[in-house]
């Protein structure tokens, strides 16, 4: 091969990759401008898949525009491939995750899972890795096979509605029925929770210190914030105890409103 072969090889190769990216990036951008909800994912994987045949292409192109023998690079390649195979296997894993969550299309982009120690959006699926957007805004790169091999809770498939429940200790000798009223009316006041199922009250057990009753309701989009509603009911009914003149104990204490 004489210098002027290999410029010109080189050349050439450098211009067959560049037209290679140019066109994988105009595909993958016409497959996904129009892409919403569910054909995001798939689109997805359809230009991954097709970028990396394209680079495949371009590759062999640019190595026979240098001169360089396909035929002998396969042997060689197949004795490299052996060795090297055994250093990937995690990255392979990683790319053959990736087409299998892309192909099945049980993980969507724009989904909210949890998995091991991450919560949050999948903000992006790429061949590799996967993007999970934290409610806190933080982006955490996830390997694909961490979403294949674990156990990944989808939370955006789950039921929306989300029961929760308070817990609370009145004097013995309070009016049973008022106590139950004011936690049902203190639950209902509240426009997130759900009228059906209906909230309700139990007299759920006989304390060392005071009766036990238990409010159950259930509320929509608990990750809207279930805290500050969970406050605002528990706000609403030591207020109205309180005006009923019915003391909420714990051990040892007798929470009790004082009026001037």
């Amino acid at each position: 091969l004489s210098v002027r072969t290999l410029i010109e090889g080189g050349v050439t190769a450098c211009i067959v990759l560049i037209i290679t990216l140019w066109i994988s990036s105009a595909i993958e951008m016409r497959l996904l401008k129009s892409a919403t909800g569910s054909q995001l994912s798939l689109r997805k994987a359809l230009s991954n898949a097709t970028r990396a045949l394209l680079m495949f292409v371009g590759l062999l192109v640019a190595l026979s525009a240098v001169g360089i023998d396909l035929t002998a690079l396969s042997v060689l390649g197949g004795a490299i491939g052996v060795g090297v195979g055994f250093g990937l296997q995690k990255l392979a894993s990683n790319y053959v995750s990736g087409f299998v969550i892309l192909a099945e299309r049980q993980l969507r982009i724009g989904d909210t899972i949890k998995v091991d120690n991450y919560e949050g959006r999948i903000s992006d699926i790429n061949a590799r890795y996967s993007v999970i957007r934290a409610l806190n805004g933080r982006e955490s790169i996830v390997p694909n096979e961490m979403l294949v091999i674990n156990r990944v809770e989808n939370i955006s498939r789950a039921d929306p509605r989300a029961a929760q429940t308070t817990v609370l200790s009145v004097a013995y000798g309070s009016d049973v029925e008022q106590v139950m009223r004011v936690l049902v009316d203190a639950a209902n006041a509240q426009e997130r929770v759900l009228k059906e199922p209906a909230a309700f009250a139990a007299l759920s057990a006989f304390g060392a210190e005071g009766l036990e009753f238990t409010l159950t309701y259930w509320i929509t989009n608990p990750e809207s914030g279930a805290l500050a509603l969970r406050s605002t009911i528990h706000l609403a009914i030591l207020n109205a105890l309180g005006d009923a003149g019915i003391a909420i104990r714990a051990p040892g204490i007798v929470l009790q409103r004082v009026t001037a």
